[in-house]
């Protein structure tokens, strides 16, 4: 690393104390080397303090970019907004890519934030940020760190194909698979980002433009403009989604009716999705049991899966084992089913989660409505699995 230019660290330390006596909730931490030279900086501004209380339970972290007079590492803190954009939680420039920088950094940007921890933690397979990570955030407050790196398809038989029974490397990714296999985190609350077709990667949304002699300064200044564009396309988002009614193939009534009262535009397609879906599907009731209902509902599409659906018909309170609703926020197409066919004509309000509606930043939508994942009354059915 080259070190930074005198002038040039005083110039970005000056910028943070005016957006400081300027925003009574900025924040920001620097960090000088034994030499007394700046190595590190953290800064977050009241919006992103906002934006991370409303939306904060999924978080991606990434160290991919680069400024490139100094080679320092622009880490940049980032989840999705209802309308799934991203948002900013935090930035910080570091020196190095080592363990005690990343504690660093996270300690800080725990305090910065009040010390709420995201369910789900998005990161790339680095060594130094995981052990950072088990450091800062504890089991308890940090539900999953995932890395985002693989995919668990057919993993016995890749390993028998290549003859790499004995291969450290995979012998260790696969005692870390909880961290990233889907199939074993969908009790986690990760807004569907590893499943979604439509989410954009980190580094292509972010789309910094540093060049061979951008300063520090200058760089500060390229995040402050992306950090703009991000926010006017929210507005421009908020003033669409309160100013239009969406529409759809099937006229809007009954929970499609609902659902385009409540959530935004971009989630609403995302419902309407399994709306459809749940028209084609077919169900079989397979089991009552005083106030329990069990069903087996199954799409006649090619998956060839289908999935027992628990429902209590007095509550309301519905179960689907494919885990849809735990892990992105909104009913499956095999709830929809189930709900359908019991006439219920509005998405119970235990499956409304605030952060996907149109009042996610409004103090008009009552908490009390909102079922949090961790608090979510289970059915008192045994797990009944899914079948092919």
């Amino acid at each position: 690393m080259n070190a930074i230019e005198g002038g040039d660290a005083h110039k970005v330390i000056e910028m943070l104390q005016q957006e400081n006596a300027k925003e009574n909730d900025f924040f920001f931490r620097v960090k000088l080397d034994d030499d007394g030279r700046l190595c590190n900086v953290f800064w977050r501004d009241s919006m992103m303090k906002e934006d991370y209380d409303i939306f904060g339970d999924v978080m991606v972290f990434n160290t991919t970019y680069r400024t490139n007079k100094y080679n320092l590492i622009c880490a940049p803190f980032v989840g999705i907004n209802h309308h799934w954009k991203h948002v900013t939680f935090g930035c910080a420039f570091l020196s190095d890519e080592k363990v005690e920088s990343f504690q660093w950094l996270f300690e800080v940007f725990k305090k910065s934030i009040g010390g709420k921890c995201p369910v789900s933690l998005f990161t790339d397979q680095d060594q130094a940020i995981s052990n950072a990570i088990e450091k800062v955030f504890r089991k308890q407050d940090i539900g999953y760190v995932f890395g985002t790196f693989i995919k668990m398809l057919c993993w016995s038989s890749m390993i028998s194909d290549y003859k790499l029974e004995n291969h450290p490397w995979f012998n260790r990714l696969y005692g870390l698979k909880e961290k990233w296999c889907t199939a074993l985190s969908k009790d986690l609350f990760s807004a569907g980002i590893l499943s979604s077709q439509r989410i954009e990667s980190t580094n292509h949304a972010i789309g910094f433009s540093a060049k061979k002699n951008t300063s520090l300064t200058d760089f500060f200044g390229i995040f402050k403009e992306m950090l703009k564009n991000w926010r006017n396309k929210e507005q421009k988002d908020e003033f669409q989604c309160s100013r239009s009614i969406p529409e759809s193939a099937l006229p809007l009534t009954g929970m499609l009716k609902h659902a385009s009262e409540v959530y935004t535009l971009t989630l609403f397609r995302d419902f309407e999705a399994e709306f459809f879906k749940s028209i084609s599907s077919s169900s079989i009731l397979i089991l009552v049991e005083d106030r329990m209902m069990v069903y087996n509902v199954s799409s006649h599409d090619n998956d060839g899966l289908s999935y027992r659906v628990i429902f209590d018909c007095l509550s309301n309170i519905i179960m689907c084992f494919c885990k849809k609703f735990e892990e992105c926020g909104f009913l499956c197409y095999h709830c929809l089913r189930v709900l359908h066919i019991n006439s219920i004509v509005t998405i119970p309000e235990s499956y409304i989660k605030k952060i996907w509606t149109k009042f996610a930043k409004s103090e008009k939508f009552g908490t009390s409505s909102i079922v949090q994942l961790g608090g979510q009354r289970r059915l008192g059915i045994p797990s009944l699995g899914v079948m092919k």
